[in-house]
């Protein structure tokens, strides 16, 4: 874990992220609190639980992004899930436990990229040796898998295949070299090749619904340990089929066991779980009628988020230690109309500001990420360099919040629109022959978007 302190950690988001500076100081200090519980003695570190963190504020403010930056920095797991999607216990529909599950998946993902780098020198030798092999048509006999039940079986009553014998050739050896060099310095990357990879035959067990997905897969790997791989033969490039080999070969050398043990571990002490739409599964003021209940969401979620341990494939996982993160709008409902143990679940409550004018002129310059930094990207591999002057940027930003206030607010968001539409002939046009500077200026703007804008039926639809 990346050893920031609160305000280093807050410096960061500042980079993606405006304003907001009270939710950044909040996921600050909590991930902060999880470096300082690593420090501790093993039997206070068991006593201190992770306090969770409710963002209240309307859509398009940054409530995820902070959370999804937040991840990168502590380079832990994350996964973003919508609360709506979660039905009560007995109802068809995603079970809460499937989050989780998720995250782990993700866990592993990440430790698998960071194991297969570590190995990938070793990898590309053996890559390396493969292609060799094949410019030298030199077939490898292939040999019973001990892991592959029909493989042993066919073993018996048969001869053993006999071993290749070792060429000793000289000029063999000098041409595999003249080879080898060659590869090295990627004199042979277009001449194609022929080569074997190995094709996992899963069988798919579908229709089980989603609680049962899980275990659909399980089923389907132990299946998949006891039937033939089907080898299958490729014609590539070189190059093409570098990089179709080197995974594979990766994979090879990682220890599998130690993947999921660390992956488990980084899931159950640094994962992040984000809860959106928090709001629409607590019980509107006043409000009643049949549906699939609310409170039932909220009480089946409650365990996962009080700590509890859920079975997946890997093995148990407990999710005491993960930091939950939920938002919500709450135009309608309140934090207070969720069920009592919910709420003492999320003691620290962040509300975020409605994005300004001036935010939204912020926003389009001052983020690593800015959408006008993306747009010149972009266009530049055309040959158009594209220029926003101040007031182009203040009058994108002016159309953007007006939209919001009378129409529907979409936050930030409503900047890409914008944007978009500016450009909208610009990136139709381009490439345009040779290099060319265009100038975003406030007539521009006005010219592509601002008839548009002014009609409210018009602006409904298309903006």
């Amino acid at each position: 874990m990346i050893e920031l302190t609160p305000k280093e950690i807050v410096k960061e988001l500042d980079k993606y992220i405006i304003g907001q500076t009270n939710a950044k100081k909040a996921v600050a200090i909590a991930l902060r609190n999880r470096y300082r519980r690593l420090k501790l003695p093993e039997k206070m570190k068991k006593e201190i639980m992770p306090k969770n963190i409710l963002m209240i504020g309307p859509t398009g403010v940054g409530k995820t992004e902070i959370a999804r930056r937040l991840a990168q920095i502590a380079n832990a797991p994350f996964i973003k899930v919508e609360a709506t999607r979660f039905t009560e216990v007995g109802y068809v529909g995603k079970n809460v436990e499937s989050m989780i599950r998720e995250l782990v998946n993700v866990s592993i993902n990440m430790v698998r990229n960071e194991m297969m780098k570590d190995v990938e020198e070793n990898a590309e030798e053996l890559v390396e040796e493969k292609i060799l092999d094949s410019l030298m048509g030199i077939k490898k006999t292939k040999h019973p898998s001990a892991g592959n039940f029909m493989d042993l079986l066919n073993m018996f009553g048969q001869n053993q295949p006999k071993k290749e014998e070792p060429i000793h050739d000289s000029n063999v050896h000098e041409r595999r070299e003249e080879l080898r060099r060659r590869l090295k310095n990627k004199e042979l990357e277009e001449i194609e090749i022929e080569i074997e990879v190995e094709e996992s035959a899963t069988p798919m067990f579908a229709g089980l619904g989603p609680e049962f997905e899980d275990m659909g897969i399980q089923i389907g790997e132990m299946f998949s340990n006891m039937m033939p791989k089907k080898t299958i033969r490729k014609k590539l490039k070189i190059k093409d089929a570098r990089k179709l080999l080197l995974p594979i070969e990766a994979e090879k050398l990682i220890d599998k066991d130690k993947m999921i043990q660390e992956a488990i571990d980084r899931a159950q002490n640094r994962g992040i779980i984000f809860i959106d739409e928090m709001d629409k599964i607590a019980a509107k003021s006043g409000g009643s009628g049949p549906d699939v209940s609310r409170e039932g969401v909220q009480r089946d979620l409650l365990p996962i988020v009080e700590g509890t341990t859920v079975i997946t494939k890997h093995g148990p996982i407990k999710t005491d230690y993960m930091l939950f993160i939920a938002a919500g709008a709450f135009h309608v409902s309140k934090p207070s109309d969720l069920i009592p143990e919910m709420q003492g679940r999320f003691p620290i409550r962040v509300e975020l500001d409605a994005l300004t004018e001036k935010d939204f002129v912020r926003i389009l310059v001052e983020p690593e990420n800015a959408i006008t930094k993306q747009y010149k990207a972009l266009l530049e591999t055309d040959g158009v360099n594209l220029m926003f002057t101040d007031d182009g940027i203040n009058e994108i930003a002016k159309i953007a919040f007006e939209l919001n206030e009378r129409i529907e607010n979409i936050g930030a968001r409503r900047l890409y629109t914008v944007v978009e539409r500016v450009l909208e002939e610009v990136s139709f046009e381009a490439p345009l022959g040779s290099e060319v500077d265009i100038k975003i200026t406030k007539e521009y703007v006005k010219q592509r978007v601002g008839n548009l804008a002014e009609n409210k039926d018009l602006s409904e639809f298309v903006l």
